[in-house]
């Protein structure tokens, strides 16, 4: 049985992938300090809490579980946050990634999967984005994501390292049946906070910026499910037992909707006709991010199930709805 160590696996994506995991029989331990996550999100395997910082409880637990690979979704993400803050995100997402790395080193683990992000290409010089595109993030937690994988090849390249980086494009929606979704205390995301807005639990939704250079003046981005994500680090995984190479890949669609088209479909799907106001851009937000998804598609036999705004957000409203945690 594969045993995968799963860090940040109580959290909104480390769990759904757990579930995929979980589903594929893998024996699962997920290391959290529920600082963002829920331990009834943990659907599958064992919990232990603990924080990524901490080199020593790293090392007995990566010593005493002896996994094959480890997942690494331990990461602060609130873009605004990190522009305001960025030795927080510098410390947390790219420090202590240092440490968990060393601490697999020490304990003879050598395959690893990272939870990256299209946050790494800044404002591209073409879109869609492949994943030869250079690096030029124009947020700190972009480039606490960009040092990682700078980072990973360096080890790659130096030894006996192998390693898959996941760039996320903008994940949503939650598990069809119900069980885990978003659960963030302080909602950021466009679709969990347009739905509240919907649910009433805020005034209103403000759209951040309406001059970008785009067909409506407002941000598009690449919106996959949640599950769709979760299988591709599930084909991560065997991709690496099977002797795969070190490699990124992009994890999209390789379509964008605007701010407005999201809003839109959300009002459709809640049946609110929610309060919207148009408010000044935000700090390090790019105005178009659409995935190139060829290469995962091809390499690892990629097959998305949730292409579907109007799913994707069904299944996010049906969570709020009938939240569990």
């Amino acid at each position: 049985m594969v045993r995968v160590l799963v860090t940040g696996g109580a959290g909104y994506i480390g769990s759904h992938v757990v579930k995929a995991l979980g589903e594929r029989e893998c024996e699962i331990l997920v290391f959290d300090n529920l600082s963002t996550g829920h331990k009834e999100a943990v659907l599958y395997g064992e919990l232990a809490e603990g924080d990524v910082g901490d080199e020593n409880l790293l090392g007995r637990v990566l010593t005493d579980f002896k996994p094959d690979v480890v997942m690494h979704f331990a990461a602060f993400i609130e873009v605004e946050e990190s522009v305001r803050n960025p030795v927080k995100y510098y410390e947390n997402n790219f420090c202590n990634t240092v440490k968990l790395l060393k601490a697999m080193r020490a304990a003879g683990v050598d395959k690893f999967i990272f939870s990256s992000s299209a946050a790494v290409y800044g404002e591209p010089d073409e879109v869609p984005i492949g994943e030869g595109a250079p690096f030029n993030p124009v947020n700190p937690y972009g480039a606490s994501k960009a040092f990682v994988e700078r980072l990973l090849k360096e080890l790659s390249d130096a030894g006996d390292f192998r390693y898959v980086s996941l760039r996320y494009f903008n994940a949503a929606g939650a598990d069809p049946e119900g069980r885990i979704g978003q659960s963030y205390k302080r909602a950021t995301h466009l679709i969990t906070r347009a739905l509240k807005v919907a649910k009433g639990e805020f005034e209103k939704l403000y759209i951040y910026g309406t001059d970008y250079p785009t067909p409506d003046g407002t941000c598009i981005r690449d919106y996959i499910h949640v599950d769709d994500l979760a299988k591709a680090h599930v084909l991560a995984l065997d991709y690496l037992l099977s002797g795969g190479e070190s490699r990124a890949f992009n994890c999209g669609y390789g379509r964008g909707y605007s701010v407005k088209e999201v809003i839109e479909t959300a009002k459709k799907v809640t049946k609110v006709d929610f309060p919207v106001e148009e408010a000044a851009r935000r700090p390090g937000d790019p105005a178009v991010l659409i995935a190139d998804s060829s290469r995962i598609r091809g390499a690892l036999s990629w097959e998305p199930e949730y292409d579907d705004l109007e799913f994707i957000i069904k299944t996010a409203w049906n969570w709020e709805l009938n939240k569990r945690f």
